[in-house]
């Protein structure tokens, strides 16, 4: 394994999240299979105490985990300097057979954890706590994939032979690579283009006609599509470089670290309108949805437009 202080760091991070989330864990069992919000007895009173322990323990790992997921792309970045062959964090997520599986593990937490918060927080809101028993039956989930992550984590680290060539995110991201990530540049960048915005137009139209259940499928759609063009059509035009694709390089500081603003205006939009079709109306997580997938829209298209501006044609 890379003894990095990154590396380090995360992995005693880990460590402690699950010791934490195990408590939580035997907690959470505890409390989906015996609470009864109608009973007066004294160990229904000491579920709702170990209620609020358990979610402050979740909220603690989510607080956390948010930040930490930049961090881990920040260490993935750092590493591509010492894996052969590696340019960015595409490298060295390619690096090993476990490096997307783990990045699309992290992403789905966050989202699924993010959604026990808005659950708890709804929950909190009602006298009658109608949501308790489900949301500490879902935390066992979470538990479970959170474990995974971190186990997938620790077998990337342990994977990674810095002396080995690595593919760069130029051979990566192309139509020439045999990576199951080829297949969407087969695709016309044109039509892919076209349903971005399409799919923008129906949000918007769900939104004005307070279609919740709609909005959210869309938001997902959106969540697809959106990281698709970027990688095919938009990355190209924050590069200036009709061959470059790599979602990762936006992040560094060449890019004046573009991406994160880029990531997080996407991820905080389509995570509120995803929410926004499970629970009773909320106008908060709509009115949240439609502003920054509208911010986002806006951002990625600035730059196509901006380049057209500058020198008369299109990449």
């Amino acid at each position: 394994m890379l003894l990095t202080p990154q590396i380090l760091t995360l992995t005693i991070l880990n460590i402690i999240f699950l010791g934490f989330s195990s408590i939580a864990f035997v907690l959470s069992i505890k409390i989906f299979l015996n609470w009864d919000i109608n009973k007066t007895t004294q160990y229904q009173y000491k579920l709702e105490k170990q209620s609020y322990l358990t979610a402050t323990i979740i909220k603690y790992i989510f607080i956390v985990k948010l930040p930490l997921f930049l961090f881990f792309i920040f260490t993935m970045d750092k590493l591509s300097l010492v894996v052969s062959g590696a340019m960015c964090a595409a490298g060295v997520v390619n690096a090993t057979s476990y490096g997307v599986y783990l990045l699309i593990l992290k992403i789905l937490n966050i989202y699924l954890f993010g959604f026990w918060l808005v659950m708890h927080k709804i929950d909190l809101d009602s006298e009658l706590l109608p949501y308790t028993k489900i949301k500490f039956g879902f935390f066992l989930l979470l538990f479970i994939l959170l474990a995974i992550e971190i186990v997938v984590e620790f077998k990337m680290f342990s994977s990674i032979d810095p002396n080995k060539l690595v593919d760069c995110c130029g051979v990566l991201y192309s139509s020439t690579s045999s990576s199951y990530i080829s297949i969407i540049f087969q695709i016309d960048p044109k039509i892919l283009v076209f349903c971005f915005y399409i799919n923008f137009i129906l949000i918007a139209i769900s939104y004005y006609f307070d279609k919740k259940e709609l909005f959210a499928f869309l938001n997902l759609v959106y969540l697809i599509i959106s990281i698709i063009t970027l990688i095919v059509f938009f990355g190209t035009y924050i590069y200036e470089l009709p061959t470059h694709h790599c979602p990762f390089c936006m992040l560094q500081k060449d890019y004046y670290y573009i991406g994160y603003l880029i990531y997080a205006l996407l991820f905080i939009g389509t995570f509120n309108g995803i929410v926004s079709g499970f629970f009773i109306f909320k106008k908060d997580f709509i009115k949240k949805a439609i502003i920054f997938d509208t911010l986002y829209m806006l951002l990625v298209s600035s730059y196509p437009i901006i380049y057209y501006i500058k020198n008369g044609v299109w990449l």
